[in-house]
C-alpha cells in the first residue's frame, strides 16, 4: 500500500543564523584557534556546506583546560549548590526559549527528522538540565557516600548521533555537582554546541566553567592525554573508549563510557503485535538507526515469526525517507558518507552471508546521504549483521523457540546496553530482565528516555550510568578520596 499523500511542510531554517566561520570557546568568549586545519561541517541531506570549524590544538585544549582549572577553584567549586543550581536552570530555560533555534541547527547538521529534533532531543536536553538543578544542592542527600564533593575539571567527548542531547547528558550533572567542563562536539555536528556556548554566555555563567574545543580525534586525545583532566567522560565507539580506557590506566583519572551496542527486541508469541510491530520501528528506525541503545536485533518467537515479519514490511512501506526538514518526514539522512559506506558494506556482507535482504523500494533523494530502511531473515548468529553494531536502519531478524533460548540468543554478543521484552505477562518481563545482561530492559516499549532514570551498559559497551542519581556518582569523590 503506497504511503498517502501530504503536501510538504517543510520547516523554515530562518530562524537560525549560521556564521559563515565559528572559533573555539574558551574562557567565556569565542576565540582563534592557535594551530589545526579548519574543516567543514555540512549538511548530510544536501552536501551544503553550513560553516567552516576551528581544529583545537593541544596548546588549545590546554587553555581550555586551564580556563577550567580558575573557574573550579576561584568560582564554581565554591558557589552553593543552590547557586549553581540556579544557574542550570536559566540554562534549560533559555533552552525551551531557543527550542526552534536548536531544532532546526540540529536537524541541518546532524540530517535527523525536524520532528524528532523538535520532540524529543531539544526537550530532553532541556529536561536535563532542570532535572539536575534540583540535584545540586541535595548531593549530600542522594546516597552518594560521604561528603561528596566536585572532581575537578572534567574531559568530555560526544558523538554525533544525538549532540545537543549527548551534551546535556554530560554538561548538566558535571556542573550540578560543582566541576567545570572541557567538551569536545563531534566533528560532522559541533554547530548545536557552539550555539550552547552563546546560551552560556546569555545565562551569563561564570567564564571558564564550559569550554567548547572543536577538532577531529587528535583533538579528543590531547584531552584524553592532558595531566589537568580530572575525570573523562566518553560516549561513541567500543574501539574508540578501549583506546581511552588504555591512555588513562596507571593514571588517577576516572572514566565513564558509554559505548556501541547490539540491542535485542524480543516479541513473544502473546504480544500485542501491532503494538510490537511500532516498537520495533522506533526501536532501529529512530535516528535513522543512529542509536546505540537501538533494537537491531529483532529476537520473534517461531510460530508469530513470519506474521511479525509481514506486518513490519507492510509498516515499513509507510515511512516517509526524505528531507529532514520536512515535518512529514519519518527517516532522514546518513550523517556521513563515511558511515554511509560503513552501512553499505555490513548490508552486503549480511546477503554474502546467506541473509535475505528487503527494503521498501522508496524513491531517494540524489544529492545527500541516504539509506533505505531494511530488514535481514534468515540470520544466523555467526552473521557479521547479527554481531556487529552497523549503527544504521537495518534490523536482523532471528526466531527463537522458549524463553531461555530467548535469553541465550540475546546476551550471545560482546555488547550489553539495552533489550526490550514484548508480552503481556508481567513475571515473564521480571524474569527476562534479571536475566538479560544489558544495563536498560524495556518492557512492551523501546527507546524511552528520561532524566531520573540512569543509563549505561555491561561488557563492551562500556560502564558507568548517565541520568539519575546514579549519574551523580561519576562526578564526586566522598570521604577521604583526594
Amino acid at each position: 500500500m503506497p504511503p498517502f499523500e501530504y503536501a510538504p511542510a517543510p520547516e523554515s531554517r530562518a530562524v537560525v543564523d549560521i556564521a559563515s566561520s565559528y572559533g573555539l570557546f574558551i574562557g567565556g568568549e569565542f576565540v582563534a584557534a592557535t594551530g589545526g586545519t579548519p574543516f567543514k561541517t555540512v549538511n548530510p541531506a544536501t552536501e551544503e556546506v553550513l560553516a567552516e570549524v576551528s581544529e583545537a590544538s593541544a596548546d588549545d585544549v590546554d587553555a581550555a583546560v586551564r580556563a577550567a582549572r580558575t573557574a573550579y577553584t576561584r568560582v564554581w567549586s565554591r558557589m552553593s549548590g543552590a547557586d549553581r543550581g540556579k544557574y542550570l536552570y536559566r540554562i534549560a530555560r533559555i533552552i525551551q526559549e531557543r527550542a526552534r533555534e536548536l531544532a532546526v541547527l540540529e536537524t541541518l547538521d546532524n540530517g535527523k527528522p525536524i520532528k524528532e529534533s523538535r520532540d524529543v532531543d531539544v526537550p530532553l536536553a532541556a529536561a536535563h538540565f532542570f532535572y539536575h538543578a534540583g540535584w545540586a544542592d541535595k548531593l549530600g542527600y542522594a546516597s552518594l557516600g560521604a561528603d561528596p564533593r566536585p572532581l575537578g575539571v572534567v574531559g568530555q567527548v560526544i558523538p554525533w548521533n544525538f549532540p545537543l542531547l549527548m551534551l546535556a547528558w554530560k554538561v548538566a550533572p558535571a556542573l550540578a555537582c560543582g566541576n567545570t567542563v572541557v567538551l569536545k562536539p563531534a566533528e560532522t555536528t559541533p554547530l548545536t554546541a557552539l550555539l550552547f556556548a552563546e546560551i552560556c554566555r546569555q545565562a551569563e555563567l561564570p567564564p571558564g566553567v564550559v569550554n567548547i574545543v572543536t577538532g577531529a580525534g587528535a583533538t579528543g586525545q590531547a584531552i584524553v592525554d592532558h595531566p589537568g583532566i580530572d575525570k573523562l567522560a566518553f560516549t561513541g565507539s567500543t574501539a574508540v573508549g578501549k583506546m581511552i580506557a588504555r591512555s588513562i590506566a596507571g593514571t588517577r583519572k576516572k572514566a565513564t563510557l558509554e559505548l556501541g551496542g547490539k540491542g535485542a527486541n524480543i516479541v513473544f508469541d502473546d504480544a500485542p503485535l501491532d503494538q510490537a510491530v511500532e516498537g520495533i520501528v522506533t526501536g532501529i528506525f529512530f535516528n535513522q538507526g543512529h542509536v546505540c541503545c537501538a533494537g537491531s536485533r529483532l529476537l520473534v518467537q517461531e510460530n508469530v515469526a513470519d506474521e511479525v515479519v509481514r506486518r513490519l514490511k507492510r509498516r515499513l512501506g509507510t515511512l516517509r525517507v526524505g528531507d529532514p526538514m520536512d515535518k512529514n518526514t519519518d527517516v532522514g539522512a546518513i550523517n556521513s558518507k563515511a558511515q554511509l559506506d560503513r552501512i553499505a558494506a555490513l548490508t552486503e556482507a549480511g546477503e554474502a552471508e546467506g541473509a535475505q535482504r528487503w527494503d521498501s523500494g522508496c524513491e531517494l533523494p540524489t544529492a545527500g546521504y541516504w539509506f533505505r530502511p531494511t530488514v535481514f531473515t534468515d540470520v544466523a548468529q555467526s552473521h557479521r549483521i547479527a554481531q556487529e553494531e552497523i549503527f544504521g536502519p537495518v534490523v536482523s531478524v532471528l526466531t527463537f523457540r522458549t524463553p531461555g533460548e530467548a535469553v541465550a540468543k540475546a546476551n550471545n554478543t560482546p555488547y550489553g546496553l539495552s533489550a526490550g521484552v514484548w508480552t503481556e505477562k508481567g513475571s515473564r518481563i521480571l524474569w527476562m530482565a534479571d536475566q538479560l545482561r544489558a544495563g536498560v530492559v524495556w518492557a512492551n516499549t523501546f527507546n524511552k528516555f528520561d532524566p531520573t532514570s540512569p543509563f549505561g551498559g555491561y561488557k563492551e559497551s562500556g560502564y558507568g550510568r548517565e541520568g539519575g542519581r546514579h549519574g551523580l556518582e561519576a562526578y564526586v569523590k566522598t570521604g577521604s578520596e583526594q
